[in-house]
């Protein structure tokens, strides 16, 4: 049998790159939508679905993320305590204002596949507009 194989991404072999994004303004979902291509690495021509290929990505300034229509309202954040009568819900908008980088995580891990390369620890989010990677040299990365 003739022909070509297709490309097998290496483990050790996989260069990864860091890409800065801010979230002023933009559409929580569509946003958490491009990051996750990019966590996976569904962006690349090199991708394997066996293989994390995916790169780092740093969001900037996620207290400033647009809520679009009822979201702020009525999606909720919830979990339950593990004791009687622990169930607790916050809704999206008081969690922009008290932790937007856990509501950042929530959204994007959502759309992440649920398997054992553990895309999202590749996820920093940060809720100024400062972040501790300027030594990666971060490439900013407009959407």
């Amino acid at each position: 049998m003739t022909g070509s194989s297709s490309y097998l991404a290496k483990p050790g072999q996989v260069e990864r790159k860091w890409y800065v994004i801010d979230a002023t303004d933009r559409s929580i979902g569509r946003l958490a939508a491009v990051i996750s291509r990019i966590l996976t690495g569904k962006n690349k021509p090199t991708y394997t679905p066996h293989v994390d290929t995916g790169d780092y990505v740093i969001v900037i300034n996620a207290e400033k993320v647009k809520l679009t229509g009822h979201k702020a309202s009525q999606s909720t954040w919830h979990y339950h305590t593990g004791h009687p009568g622990g169930y607790r819900a916050t809704p999206w908008g008081v969690l922009v204002k008290t932790k937007p980088e856990a509501l950042f995580h929530h959204v994007v891990k959502g759309m992440l596949p649920r398997n054992r390369l553990k895309y999202a620890s590749k996820l920093k989010v940060y809720a100024g507009a400062t972040h501790p990677h300027s030594a990666q040299n971060p490439e900013t990365l407009e959407i």
